[in-house]
């Protein structure tokens, strides 16, 4: 697709970016003076920001366009443009980070309403969603490298942002950490395509992948896979993700629906012309994704905390992106297809998650709710839509994506494609299983409350935004892939679609993706719906249900093979530095002081002692000449 220069509105696309920037910088900088209106300048900057958007995709009628900025970088042989580029697949994100960002913003208004430190907050949440447009909209791999890490700071400083807590700081640090091991596998890429290239515009690389070997771009590939899966939560760097819940509710929704967890789907899909030059990569990037999906459906069905229940869906439900992904150009629709109709669901899941914890008194354990649904009507009318909406119940919005993705997965037509779509149809199972326990224990049977509480609706601040992803959850999957079909406005990237053939049947497929849908839930049914809910966990479980409730021990893994090797592996360095470099230079200079005392105490400040010296010396040369001489 040929680049245009930027003309009209998206000519000033640059905005987006600096709208929400620019809040950050005022509500940080401004101080406390900004306290009582800050809010609505964090929120207001979003919003304009979701308007701008809007309009320029409207103008950008399937085109690709380039915004040339200002020269970044210029030495030696490395020139980096400060560019950004407005193509149908950058304008899809930029609509889903500004629009349900938006809304979380709203949200946070009644969400904060009491926290001391709102105004912060804001500007965290401005800088979160400035850097992720960096990341969407830069026409290079330095500009998406720029905004990553942007993404990865402004997510430390929300899930830190309650860092009195030492769980959240913990938490906080774990993500961190976990996403620079994804980081250097971005930044070793972007060096390869340098050294291998001499550029890092997507323009120059994606030209070029032809004339590069095959086991280079395999290795790019690869490295590009370990920054998705370390900012995505794919395996093996998944472990972070579900931790990063002990930041505020709204900061879960951003980070699982609309920003930080789709920037691997968009890296991969954005890299799409190296993963169609070597299948080595794109064969892991589809193992990566069918591994994560069933870590990610088997741990919810044993967590407790109903927000580490929607944490684990959403590793899971990045799993089917990945998957698609993956798949190649078969599947690179189906994957962008479930990212945006995740957005909204996942989205006002997260949020009616934090409605429901605003109405108890910030607490997590569904085992301490139950019957919920008569005092929160309408968040749990909004929820329930989200729920149906993810298990994908027939013509809501998962309905339409999942089943899409199964039916390209199918659509290998060997061993390998129905071993994956066997497993995507297994975890949509598990998918209905967890989340059909999380309506029962929460909405369902009989009150569980802690004495002194009295549910209650949330303010309309919090309950508007829910009810608009609601109606997303709903009607977004139907116009994504019946009504308006994706691939028509993703053809300019992607290349037009060619006719399918499908080796199982759609129908058959939906019908297949129902039935063990129906199953989950009818199971959840009969071993939630018709018990009573022990209020405290039960100790005697099966091995099954231990592992599910350490999440198959990933951080056991971790820690044995990463972090105690490199405890380890510090202090013999601390030991060897200690004993070994610090001891030789101790060890010297005692020498020398010791000599040096030693000689000292010779100077007695006696003639004769000094005259003997002087004898004694004059008699080892006379005998050192007279054995030359003789000799």
């Amino acid at each position: 697709m040929e680049t245009v220069p930027a003309d009209g509105l998206i000519a000033a696309s640059w905005l987006l970016i600096a709208l929400p920037l620019a809040g950050a910088a005022v509500l940080l900088l401004g101080g406390r003076r900004t306290d009582r209106w800050g809010h609505l300048l964090g929120t207001g900057t979003v919003v304009t920001a979701f308007v701008l958007g809007l309009l320029c995709t409207l103008q950008l009628g399937g085109r690709r366009v380039d915004v040339e900025l200002f020269t970044f970088v210029a030495t030696g042989s490395l020139d980096v443009q400060a560019g950004l580029l407005f193509d149908p697949l950058s304008a899809l994100f930029v609509l889903l980070i500004t629009g349900v960002g938006a809304l979380i913003h709203v949200y946070s208004i009644g969400y904060m309403a009491h926290d001391p430190r709102r105004r912060r907050f804001f500007a965290y949440l401005n800088l979160f969603v400035a850097a992720m447009l960096l990341l969407v909209l830069g026409d290079n791999f330095v500009a998406l490298y720029v905004g990553w890490e942007g993404v990865g700071l402004a997510s430390y400083l929300l899930i830190a942002f309650w860092h009195e807590r030492p769980s959240a700081a913990t938490a906080a640090k774990k993500a961190f950490i976990m996403n620079r091991v994804g980081d250097v596998g971005l930044a070793l890429a972007i060096f390869l395509m340098f050294a291998q290239l001499g550029t890092v515009s997507y323009e120059g690389v994606f030209g070029s992948v032809g004339l590069l070997a095959g086991g280079t771009v395999t290795a790019m590939g690869l490295l590009l896979l370990l920054g998705a899966c370390g900012k995505s939560g794919q395996f093996p760097l998944q472990a972070w993700l579900p931790d990063a819940m002990e930041g505020p509710t709204p900061v879960s929704a951003l980070i699982h629906a609309a920003t930080m967890v789709t920037a691997g789907v968009y890296l991969i899909a954005r890299c799409a012309p190296i993963y169609d030059a070597t299948p080595t990569a794109r064969a892991v990037v589809l193992a990566v994704g069918a591994i994560t999906l069933m870590i990610g459906a088997i741990a919810g069905c044993a967590q407790d905390d109903i927000k580490k229940v929607l944490a684990y869906s959403t590793v899971s439900q990045i799993g089917y992106m990945f998957l698609a992904v993956g798949l190649g150009p078969i599947g690179y629709v189906a994957g962008l297809a479930h990212l945006l109709t995740h957005g909204f669901f996942k989205a006002g899941l997260f949020l009616g998650a934090g409605s429901v914890m605003h109405a108890m008194g910030d607490e997590v354990d569904m085992r301490r709710f139950g019957g919920l649904a008569p005092h929160m009507k309408v968040t749990f009318v909004t929820f329930g839509l989200g729920y149906l909406a993810l298990i994908g119940f027939p013509f809501l919005s998962g309905f339409y994506t999942k089943d899409a993705i199964i039916e390209a997965a199918f659509d290998r037509g060997d061993g390998w494609g129905y071993l994956l779509g066997g497993l995507a149809i297994l975890a949509a199972g598990l998918t209905a299983f967890y989340m059909t326990r999380l309506m029962l224990m929460t909405f369902f049977g009989r009150p569980r409350w802690e004495p002194g509480v009295h549910p209650h609706e949330s303010p309309a601040v919090m309950t508007a935004p829910m009810v608009l992803l609601a109606v997303g959850s709903v009607l977004a999957g139907f116009l994504l892939v019946v009504a308006f079909p994706l691939e028509g406005w993703l053809a300019p990237v992607f290349g037009e679609p060619e006719a399918a053939e499908h080796v199982v049947a759609p129908i058959v497929v939906s019908v297949l993706v129902t039935v063990v849908m129906a199953v989950g839930v009818l199971t959840a049914w009969l071993f939630v719906g018709r018990r009573e809910v022990p209020v405290t966990a039960p100790v005697r479980v099966s091995p099954v249900t231990r592992a599910a409730r350490r999440a198959l021990y990933a951080d056991a893994v971790n820690e044995s093979l990463f972090m105690r090797p490199g405890q380890w592996l510090t202090r013999a360095l601390v030991w060897v530095d200690n004993r070994g470099v610090d001891g030789a230079v101790n060890g010297l200079a005692a020498t020398l002081g010791g000599s040096s005392s030693r000689l000292g105490r010779t100077q007695t400040g006696f003639v004769r002692s000094y005259a003997l010296s002087m004898l004694g010396g004059a008699l080892v040369v006379a005998g050192a000449l007279v054995a030359v001489t003789t000799g």
